[in-house]
């Protein structure tokens, strides 16, 4: 029952995106916002119905410690699993929680080499292999177009499929096409984007890239109480 309530709240499918990995292999994933709207909340349901689904999540995070990834983990199942007992929600927890794994990076040692490091130590080990990869707080402004290529080949190499969180500047006018200037350089690499868009009291999740042509239009929200998606009336 659980599973299958963890399963239906998979935040992209219902945006028209026909499988439910999203990603191909080797893909990028991209979700802009700007701070504060809910990137990591989405970021972490994407990892969460990932897990649910008996694949391996890697959280890399450039921006928070381990203790406070694993807070937004513990919350956000807490808020799917509420409608059952502690004991039943802590006893899949305990099953689901092996199929992820969180790293961190200080922002200015990242880089695609440390990272390919950093994961063949895991996967030689035995330890864990991704099937999809969360990066959370790289700065596009910063990052060249030569890391990003890098990261590119590493996803194929491993058969990855990688998310990130692209934050956009409150003070930076977006693009002609509605991406922010800093992050046009990448854009090209990248096989899905969505965007979440604040209107007052309310976070809409908006499809920029990569869903299917003939896909019905299909709106969807963060919950502002509970940061989990739901669909819009």
């Amino acid at each position: 029952m659980l599973k299958k309530e963890i399963k239906y709240r998979n935040p992209l499918t219902n945006l028209g995106y026909e499988h439910e990995d999203i990603l191909p292999n080797g893909g990028f994933g991209a979700i802009l916002a700007h701070a504060g709207v809910g990137k990591t909340a989405l970021l972490v349901q994407i990892a969460l119905n990932t897990m649910i689904r008996e694949e391996s999540a890697l959280h890399l995070s450039l921006q928070d410690a381990v203790s406070k990834v694993d807070v937004w983990y513990q919350e956000l199942f807490q808020n799917i699993a509420g409608k059952f007992s502690d004991a039943e929600a802590q006893e899949y927890w305990d099953k689901i929680q092996p199929y992820r794994f969180i790293m961190t990076f200080r922002v200015e040692s990242f880089s695609a080499a440390n990272f390919e490091e950093r994961l063949t130590d895991l996967m030689q080990q035995n330890i864990f292999k991704p099937h999809t990869v969360l990066i959370d707080g790289l700065k596009f402004d910063e990052a060249g177009r030569g890391q990003m290529v890098l990261l590119k080949e590493l996803a194929k190499k491993y058969s990855m499929r990688v998310w990130f969180t692209v934050h956009e500047h409150r003070n930076e006018a977006p693009a002609e096409n509605g991406l922010p200037v800093s992050f046009l350089h990448v854009a090209d690499l990248f096989d899905v984007m969505v965007q979440l868009e604040a209107k007052g009291d309310e976070v809409y999740i908006n499809s920029l890239k990569g869903k299917s042509s003939s896909a019905k239009p299909h709106t969807l929200r963060l919950d502002p109480a509970t940061m989990l998606i739901k669909s819009v009336k």
